[in-house]
């Protein structure tokens, strides 16, 4: 899946600033014309949002220039289509909301595309400056709350600092760690004018290879390691970066371990050095493997995705920490060598040093058994009783089976998130997107919305369950207005079931987690969407070709039976190897 080069990589832009990019002095403009000006500086091509008085200036010049503009039903999904823009594309989404709860109800979108490292900007409007102090109408201190979710958040008080203020959001989102960066924008401040005019992009350099002393370092400890294994992060998984670690596997033989967002690094030709993924639950064959290596051989890996108190918890790993960004210290992630540089870069660097490493047999005995646990995973186990519904994991191996490999699928959070990591495979990177750092409910539609904008004309599928999909049904409409064409796929049980069946292993109850039932079907109609509903595995194949060949959005729910989810999702694997 082709990725949109990341702006880092492109060639640097002369100095605009107080000139129209030929050296001759720019005309004044509102500094709301000059937003626009930024954005489409920076190839900005959607906008998603809500509009206010406090932001319409914006908004007006949205109408003459610039991006197409997608209004939402509610700034929270906007801030997670911008994201999900950022996290596709390698580019920032732009989210443009108003002042008071138009900003507040950012802070959810905005703390997940911070902590998951998906890169967008947020413009948001704000009371006139004289006001600011005041108990008026939606005054707040938008800067003190969007600090607390960003990267960076700053109030803008005079116009000709307005574009340079955009233009600093746009790099300190790209600069890893990725993430949501804030503009306030004060009313009188954007009908204000300037001259000062940024018509080129200043994107954040790339970094080179990590230093070569420190490469040769990393590939002895490799040469010499008894069970070295892979471990690929997120910031692995980047187009450049999947390409060299495929270059690495193609000279040495090591097994490789995804986390969740690290989904789809290896290609279908190195489908023997896949070894599943780990992020939840330590009861995995990935976590086996891990368990049992001496050395790991992080590539662009962030705690939030699996802490490594799960996988080094006896501490006896050496670790080899390749990034861009220098590792966050932990008692159990203490590297042995830090490769701090362009991921893809040094990845080439250390391959060309390891040209030729194979496994011990022994280690490779222990790797095939592992991969033949994780294919008989795959295997049918299950009764067919569907009395009470489809088994999860019949559901999502059928998913796998019919929809193509350059579908986009987007996962919400639940028990089904579980199944889809443990299950779906996929040999794209960022083809399977999930929220595994905050764990967002809501997530899947609105990302579906913008894979459809990103990836025009292949197939986009999401998936969700009964509870997730009401936090962020209501961008249906937004999809029919858009045209969007994707298939949303329910897993319906009426509870909230992953709170559930933890519940039930802490406490022997549940408290909390029974929701009441709903018409999917018809809620999808009203919309002008289509819907259907099934109840047995046996109609779900041909529901789904139907709804995946029809134009506009599609919502298929299914009635999942999960009875057997504590047993099947917490069951220990290996328990005496892994205490």
């Amino acid at each position: 899946m082709a990725e949109t080069p990341t702006p880092a990589a492109e060639a640097q832009a002369p100095n605009s600033a107080a000139t129209d990019g030929l050296g001759a002095p720019a005309a004044p403009r509102r500094s709301a014309d000059r937003v626009v000006e930024v954005l489409k500086a920076h190839g900005v091509k959607w906008v998603f949002g809500v509009p206010g008085a406090k932001i319409d200036p914006v908004y007006d010049a949205l109408v003459d220039d610039g991006p197409e503009l997608i209004v939402c039903r509610h700034e929270q999904n906007a801030a997670f289509m911008a994201a999900a823009v950022g996290r596709l594309s390698g580019e920032p989404g732009v989210v443009l909301v108003t002042s008071g709860p138009g900003t507040s109800n950012l802070a959810t979108g905005l703390l997940t595309a911070t902590t998951e490292g998906d890169p967008m900007v947020a413009i948001c409007g704000a009371v006139s400056r004289a006001d600011r102090l005041k108990r008026t109408h939606q005054s707040m201190d938008a800067v003190g709350m969007l600090s607390a979710v960003t990267k960076s958040a700053g109030e803008v008080s005079v116009a000709d600092n307005v574009p340079e203020a955009i233009a600093n959001a746009f790099r300190r989102a790209t600069q890893e760690p990725k993430g949501a960066a804030a503009v306030v924008l004060p009313y009188d401040v954007l009908v204000d004018t300037t001259t000062v005019s940024m018509t080129g992009p200043h994107w954040v350099p790339r970094l080179g290879a990590a230093p070569a002393e420190s490469v040769t370092r990393a590939a002895e400890l490799l040469k010499n390691a008894t069970f070295p294994v892979i471990l690929a992060g997120a910031r692995a998984g980047s187009d450049r970066a999947t390409a060299a670690l495929h270059r690495l596997l193609g000279v040495a033989d090591l097994p490789v371990v995804e986390t969740f967002q690290a989904a789809g690094v290896l290609s279908h030709e190195l489908e023997e050095h896949y070894l599943g993924r780990v992020g939840l639950f330590r009861n995995q064959p990935g976590d086996i493997l891990l368990h049992k290596a001496d050395l790991i051989l992080a590539i662009g890996y962030d705690f939030v995705e699996y802490e490594p108190s799960k996988w080094n918890k006896d501490h006896q790993r050496r670790i080899i920490h390749l990034d861009e960004l220098s590792a966050d210290l932990d008692d159990y992630y203490r590297p042995t060598v830090e490769l701090r540089g362009d991921v893809a870069e040094t990845i080439d660097a250390l391959a060309r040093q390891i040209d030729g490493l194979e496994l011990s047999a022994a280690t490779s005995t222990v790797v095939a058994t592992e991969r033949a646990r994780l294919a008989e995973a795959d295997e049918p186990h299950w009764n067919d009783d569907e009395s009470e519904g489809v088994h999860p994991a019949a559901l999502t191996l059928a998913m796998r089976k019919l929809l193509p490999d350059d579908t986009t699928v987007l996962c919400d959070v639940g028990s089904h998130y579980i199944y889809m990591a443990r299950h779906f495979r996929t040999y794209h990177p960022r083809t399977l997107l999930f929220s595994n750092g905050q764990q967002t409910l809501g997530v899947a539609l609105p990302w579906a919305i913008a894979a459809t904008l990103v990836r025009p004309g292949t197939p986009v599928v999401s998936v969700s369950g009964d509870g997730g999909f009401l936090y962020s049904a209501m961008e249906l409409e937004t999809a029919v207005r858009l045209g969007s064409t994707f298939t949303h796929v329910i897993f319906n049980d009426g509870t909230y079931d992953m709170v559930a069946f933890q519940q039930q292993g802490k406490y022997g109850r549940t408290s909390g987690v029974q929701l009441g039932d709903y018409d999917a079907v018809q809620y999808a109609e009203s919309f002008g969407a289509h819907g259907y509903r099934v109840t047995h595995l046996d109609d779900f194949a041909g529901v789904l070709k139907q709804a995946m060949a029809e134009p506009g959005p599609s919502i298929i729910d299914v009635r999942v039976d999960y009875r057997n989810n504590r047993d099947e999702l917490m069951a220990d694997l290996e328990s005496d190897v892994l205490q």
